[in-house]
């Protein structure tokens, strides 16, 4: 059983998923272990991502564990069989994993939500606007690591602007549009992106005014991707020590509730599109 050095964010979701399911039936990892032949180390690196499992073993031990959820089974055999090289793969041993792990999650995602208070949100930005944001950092990124992440960035596009899309909705605070990331054109252009973007069927943007009365929710900013069936779905939260990733049943219910809460308090698709509009006339 070939073992892997640094496995991604999606073969680790795999092993703690299966971890779940054996813990659920009240096994201990030896005892699964024994039904494939295995010993307790084995057991441990499948369940923490290091190593994979066949599909043929997967379903042989969500039998064992009498897992009777069929889309879930089927979800973690389409995981557990992925041999997906996709275009992250290029910046591999250049980007941190982290840049790799989204890229990767977003690309077998169902659907997208994200709430911003302080800036626009990664997949509506313009290059001009990412690479700001990237030249702020301290220490100051070389230009050798800082233009591949304007390029990464602009590549995950891809799941909102290529050939299938995934439904996208966001709702953005009134401040993050505000601020002036970059020159004034660059500052239209990435209003007017906004807008364009707002138009498609599959978009759906949101904004918070300032004026908003008895706004509280301002701690409520998410990333939430959609998995193959939602106890696969999976929340980013950004943290001083990088980016957390939340899969658990009690934390995708609150974020689902509170991206509804947000949701609901915001302005309306087509009175944001207006509102925007009209930030972008003062220019």
């Amino acid at each position: 059983m070939a073992t892997r050095r640094n496995p991604t964010a999606r073969q680790i979701r795999l092993g703690v998923e299966l971890r779940k399911l054996r813990e659920a039936a009240g096994l201990k990892a030896r005892e699964a272990a024994t039904l494939l032949g295995a010993d307790s180390a084995q057991m441990s690196q499948i369940e923490s991502g290091i190593a994979g499992v066949s599909e043929e073993r997967l379903r042989r031990l969500a039998a064992h564990y009498a897992c009777a959820d069929e889309a879930l089974i089927a979800a973690l055999a389409a995981m557990a069989t992925d041999r997906t090289r996709g275009w992250w793969e290029e910046y591999r041993g250049v980007l941190p994993a982290p840049f790799l792990d989204l890229s990767e999650l977003e690309w077998h995602a169902t659907l997208r939500r994200d709430v911003d208070f302080l800036q626009v949100p990664g997949l509506l930005q313009t290059e001009d606007y990412a690479r700001a944001l990237f030249a702020f950092r301290v220490p100051e990124l070389p230009r050798s690591e800082l233009e591949p992440r304007v390029s990464h960035r602009t590549k995950r596009r891809v799941v909102i602007e290529g050939p299938a899309p995934i439904p996208y909705e966001t709702v953005i605070h009134e401040s993050a549009l505000r601020f002036r990331v970059g020159d004034r054109t660059a500052y239209r252009n990435q209003l007017t992106r906004v807008l364009e973007l707002s138009e498609a069927e599959h978009v759906t943007v949101r904004v918070i005014p300032f004026d908003l009365d008895g706004f509280a929710g301002s701690s409520s900013a998410m990333v939430y991707v959609g998995g193959a069936i939602p106890q696969l779905d999976t929340v980013l939260r950004d943290a001083p020590h990088g980016t957390g990733f939340l899969d658990t049943e009690a934390q995708l219910a609150r974020f689902r509730t509170l991206f509804r809460k947000v949701e609901k308090v915001s302005l309306p698709p087509e009175r944001s599109r207006d509102f925007i509009h009209q930030m972008a006339k003062e220019l």
